[in-house]
């Protein structure tokens, strides 16, 4: 339902509200998310970056924080000055984030399905004649004899027990027939 024209007030603006707190705080919303839920449950918004940094026992430029060593120059010693450290308030922070780099990474690569099917049915049907795998009718990409050999090198090397287990039921089928 549309309004009746002339009804609408003005914005006034309003003197009683506090500018710089209000920017402030719009500033910090639009802040960029931390990624590292470690960091982003310890930081404190009332801090500087560095700051915060230093109380989690983390460095803000790694160049101050491992600082080069001096040389000597032309005999002379020169004086590295040791800077005081700063104190660790959270070193659960730290800690966490060790463990979890510690952690053995998650292998992320694997083959598709349609090629793992592919390699088995090479196998089973030419066993190590990569020839006569580039002459088969299901070779749909026209793969050479080294193409072929390369995909059943990468599939034992991501597989190897189940590589292992299909040669073992070859065998077994071998022998069977036999």
């Amino acid at each position: 339902m549309p309004k009746v024209k002339g009804k609408t007030r003005r914005q006034k603006y309003g003197y009683n509200v506090n500018r710089k707190r209000l920017n402030r705080n719009a500033r910090r919303k639009a802040a960029p998310r931390i990624e590292c839920s470690h960091i982003r449950h310890a930081w404190d918004h009332t801090k500087s970056v560095r700051q915060n940094l230093a109380e989690m026992g983390l460095a803000m430029d790694p160049n101050k924080a491992v600082p080069l060593r001096k040389r000597k120059v032309k005999g002379m010693e020169v004086d590295v000055e040791e800077r005081p450290k700063d104190l660790v308030r959270k070193p659960y922070v730290v800690n966490d984030l060790e463990a979890e780099a510690s952690l053995p990474e998650k292998k992320g690569n694997t083959l598709s399905r349609d090629l793992i099917e592919y390699v088995h049915y090479m196998v089973e049907n030419h066993g190590e004649d990569y020839k006569a795998m580039a002459r088969d009718e299901k070779n749909y990409y026209q793969d050479t004899p080294k193409q072929i050999r390369n995909k059943i090198n990468v599939y034992k090397r991501f597989y190897p027990t189940e590589w292992q287990s299909f040669v073992d039921s070859l065998q077994n089928k071998k022998m069977e027939v036999d």
